[in-house]
């Protein structure tokens, strides 16, 4: 079932000559945009990997990946029932989440005929006391009845692994380690193994030798080969204008 929060981002990249859910190619697509078609997806890209990998022959994608930054909970007496209580989640996205998808996509991205755009976002999730179908039952078991977008608080687009590169700070060694790595993004050695990973097999960086048991790389440069560029529908696509104040839910039925 749509939740509120997969409606509102379709809207926000929905202009007066889009179209939601088209059927193509024996999929259906969240939005097409002239050239462009736009799949948001809430859950793991990897989920998608094989529906982008066909899709991607003939046409253009953009994919919308947003990341929480903020969240709310929203615990309900029951499904439809009245509020109960509400708090924020301690944990927080930032766009280093982002390499938590592509880990698995290091086939998929870059790709001349994709591009990502990721939003920080703020939301709410409503939850009621249930089980659902899990067979192991917990005390504290609950149920997601919705999700809803609150705030937008920026929008970074991706389409080349040098786009990747840029959120790497300049502080960084031009001979580094994973340890390296993750100080100069204030992150765990875990993610800046995963950044490692993703780069290496996107060929944004290459293996220079060790340190210890540490390996070492370096940033390829690109001036001995051009890199596909991203396709001009995909160039000429700009980014949505982010919403002022709380998001507001345009309703309509899809063209």
């Amino acid at each position: 079932m749509e939740t509120t929060l997969h409606r509102q981002l379709k809207q926000l990249y929905t202009d007066t000559r889009s179209r939601q859910e088209v059927p193509l190619d024996n999929y259906r697509i969240d939005v097409v945009r002239g050239d462009v078609l736009v799949e948001v997806q809430l859950g793991s890209i990897a989920a998608i990997r094989d529906k982008l990998h066909k899709l991607l022959v003939d046409h253009c994608v953009l994919v919308v990946k947003p990341i929480i930054a903020r969240k709310h909970l929203v615990k309900l007496s029951g499904r439809d029932g009245e509020v109960v209580s509400r708090r924020r989640s301690p944990k927080r996205g930032t766009i280093m989440n982002l390499f938590d998808e592509l880990v698995y996509c290091t086939g998929l991205f870059p790709h001349p005929n994709l591009c990502i755009d990721v939003p920080l976002i703020e939301m709410e999730e409503l939850r009621f006391p249930g089980h659902g179908r899990r067979r192991r039952q917990r005390e504290n078991d609950f149920q997601v009845q919705d999700q809803r977008l609150l705030n937008v608080e920026s929008i970074q687009r991706f389409a080349t692994g040098t786009d990747l590169r840029k959120l790497i700070p300049a502080t960084l060694p031009a001979t580094f380690h994973t340890g390296h790595l993750a100080e100069a993004i204030e992150q765990s050695r875990e993610t800046a193994q995963q950044i490692a990973y993703c780069f290496r097999h996107m060929k944004i960086t290459r293996q220079v030798g060790k340190e210890g048991n540490a390996i070492l790389y370096r940033f390829k440069t690109t001036r001995s080969k051009k890199r596909p560029q991203p396709s001009t529908a995909l160039s000429s696509l700009s980014l949505p204008s982010l919403p002022i104040g709380p998001v507001e839910m345009t309703t309509g039925s899809p063209n």
